[in-house]
């Protein structure tokens, strides 16, 4: 007696869920190993040098004028706490903004700004966020190499350098900077609006144009003679 050919339909050969199986760009893309796998690892940043006498005592300064020095850990100063409220149908809501400075003391310095309903919360999400934007700037070992003007918005501020035993002349957001930022002896006068916001940044555009003597002779070329020792 002869076999009936099996009814049931054969299984499908052709491609599944939109593409061919493993190994091709199934699901709309591509594939295991093809084009759509992840690139390669970004490239860590290579350490910073350390001390060979002193390894224990961590990283050294390696440019500007503290170099050499062993790098000192972030301070913060808070600059402002704004509170606003919000009406509800249950009362008032309130929330917090803070205006928090932070820098190491030795030419690092950046800002931050966070909001949240609880003040505590509010400089902590400032502080990490002035943590991921620091930057250098060109000051000597306690005052700036030459006087400089600021602007941003409505602020306008002008820095001179000053003295030994002078001390930080200035308030509010000129002097968090300066104090976060290492300088000792500095005149500084707010001559435009008094938002803290506006200050902090013309602060820092001020000391973004401050250029030490041996940068500028070697941008135009000049050999500087040491000087002697007196």
């Amino acid at each position: 007696m002869a076999e009936e050919p099996n009814s049931s339909p054969a299984a499908p050969t052709g491609p599944s869920r939109g593409g061919p199986g493993r190994g091709g760009p199934g699901r709309g893309g591509p594939g295991r190993g093809g084009p759509g796998a992840r690139g390669p690892r970004a490239r860590r940043a290579p350490a910073a040098p350390v001390d060979p006498e002193n390894p224990e005592k961590g990283a050294l300064v390696t440019i500007g004028a503290f170099a050499g020095q062993v790098q000192a850990e972030l301070i913060e100063k808070l600059v402002f706490i704004n509170r606003c409220a919000k009406v509800v149908k249950g009362g008032r809501r309130f929330s917090f903004s803070a205006l928090v400075v932070i820098g190491d003391k030795q030419g690092r310095v950046g800002f931050g700004f966070g909001k949240a309903n609880e003040v505590s919360e509010a400089i902590r999400k400032a502080g990490d966020h002035g943590r991921r934007g620091l930057k250098r700037f060109a000051i000597s070992s306690t005052t700036i190499p030459h006087e400089v003007e600021g602007n941003h918005g409505g602020g306008r501020v002008i820095l001179k350098p000053a003295s030994p035993g002078t001390g930080i002349k200035a308030g509010g957001a000129v002097r968090a900077v300066c104090d976060a930022v290492g300088i000792k002896n500095i005149l500084a006068k707010s001559l435009g609006s008094s938002n803290h916001a506006n200050v902090l940044k013309a602060t820092l555009d001020a000391l973004s144009k401050l250029r030490q003597r041996e940068a500028v002779f070697r941008m135009r070329g000049i050999e500087t003679k040491p000087q002697a020792a007196s």
